[in-house]
């Protein structure tokens, strides 16, 4: 089955067009995407080792879930979707945060495969033994939890094993950074 996005402007506002997934990364269309971040108790984030026969980013460590938004679709609906198919995970929207949107740039494969994404990213909060999960063998490889603190050190030291979202990850930890100080400050 074919994949369709809404074709956006580089603002992210609609440009009224729909195209394929193959035509949108060939013509290096803005279209829009959302990140999920899993989060537990113990501010640990998830992780995910993608799949070795991905197009884009093979055998990298990446967001909790990612996935683009269908034509039609909107954000919420593609972040309840794709976490139940990647992960065999049944959110609750009450325990999902909206954080920020952040524009994503990537060529690949010489300048064939050409991502350019305004990516919603989101915060879920949940307590899960990721040994129980329901992986989606097709997109994703692994998962594991790490401290969002050694997280942030892993990314910097060894950068090459993680998909490049250097803006996103900047954002990220420092919401998580202030939230952590502010926790654990009133301990």
């Amino acid at each position: 089955m074919t994949e369709y996005f809404d074709i956006l402007d580089q603002n992210g506002k609609s440009t009224g067009k729909t195209k394929s997934r193959a035509e949108a990364h060939k013509a290096g269309d803005w279209h829009r995407t959302v990140h999920v971040w899993i989060i537990n108790s113990r501010q640990e984030l998830l992780i995910q080792r993608r799949s070795p026969s991905l197009e884009a980013h093979p055998n990298l460590w990446d967001i909790s879930v990612a996935g683009h938004i269908s034509a039609g679709e909107d954000s919420m609906a593609t972040v309840l979707k794709e976490t139940k198919e990647e992960l065999g995970i049944k959110l609750d929207p009450k325990n999902i945060e909206y954080l920020f949107t952040v524009k994503h740039q990537c060529i690949l494969k010489d300048g064939a495969f050409i991502s350019n994404h305004l990516n919603d990213v989101y915060l879920a909060h949940l307590d899960f033994d990721p040994n129980q999960l329901l992986l989606q063998k097709e997109e994703v490889a692994e998962v594991k939890f790490v401290h969002f603190m050694e997280l942030q050190k892993m990314i910097s030291e060894k950068g090459a094993d993680f998909v490049r979202h250097d803006d996103e990850y900047a954002k990220l930890f420092a919401i998580l950074g202030k939230r952590s100080w502010q926790e654990n400050k009133h301990v």
